[in-house]
């Protein structure tokens, strides 16, 4: 299987493995592709850069060509609230889609193109109506705002439903297990994972053994 030709299936399946999708964005080129080095070598096979400030697309063009070097890595593309917007990382290479809310033309966008679609819900009935439109991953933000308890009471009516909460995922063991004793698919990681004096710091030592440690107690827990 290449990257490519990766299915939706496919590609939840690696991030329910995987377990921790990082959620990053940056002006700067060279940094983010340190970055993208750093998280794949510390285990990360799901990647989501974020649309975010004026030049996100001309940084995502170049990180697209760049992620190319690792054939089992997936790159998507977050913080769409656009068809237009979506084709273009499209064209860029994204290989999934990500958006903070639940926007029906993304989900018509992506039902034609069998592409995996992922919107923000914050209630039971987003959360369903999402899946009604072909959702088979439910974002779960803000996480910060709606916490464990929500995911839990969604699993309780919609068991089926495979969630990934983003915003307010921390990377140490107790965070993380309020998390996935509720039965969460996979979590988001962003500014909690990335912190901003590490990267301005370039301390991607750090960086990269953090994303490892935090990995190993996902697969801990799972175990």
């Amino acid at each position: 299987m290449t990257k490519r030709n990766s299915t939706k299936a496919e590609i939840i399946s690696v991030m329910e493995q995987t377990g921790m999708i990082p959620v990053f964005n940056h002006s700067d080129v060279e940094t983010a592709k340190q970055v993208l080095d750093v998280s794949y070598h510390g285990g990360v096979r799901v990647f989501e850069f974020t649309n975010r400030g004026d030049n996100a697309l001309s940084v995502f063009i170049e990180l697209a060509k760049y992620a190319a070097k690792y054939d089992d890595l997936l790159l998507g593309i977050g913080t769409i609230f656009d068809t237009d917007t979506a084709q273009k990382f499209l064209d860029a290479g994204a290989q999934f889609i990500v958006s903070p809310a639940l926007i029906p033309e993304l989900a018509s966008f992506a039902q034609e193109r069998e592409l995996l679609w992922i919107p923000g819900c914050s209630t039971v009935t987003e959360v369903y109506r999402a899946t009604r439109l072909g959702a088979e991953l439910i974002k779960v933000f803000p996480g910060n705002i709606l916490g464990p308890a929500f995911v839990k009471a969604i699993k309780s009516v919609l068991p089926w439903v495979k969630i990934m909460p983003t915003g307010g995922v921390s990377p140490n063991k107790e965070n993380l297990s309020t998390w996935f004793e509720t039965g969460v698919s996979c979590v988001g990681m962003g500014s909690q994972l990335f912190k901003k004096e590490d990267i301005q710091a370039k301390n991607y030592t750090k960086l990269s053994t953090l994303i490892r440690e935090t990995l190993n107690t996902i697969k801990n827990m799972r175990d």
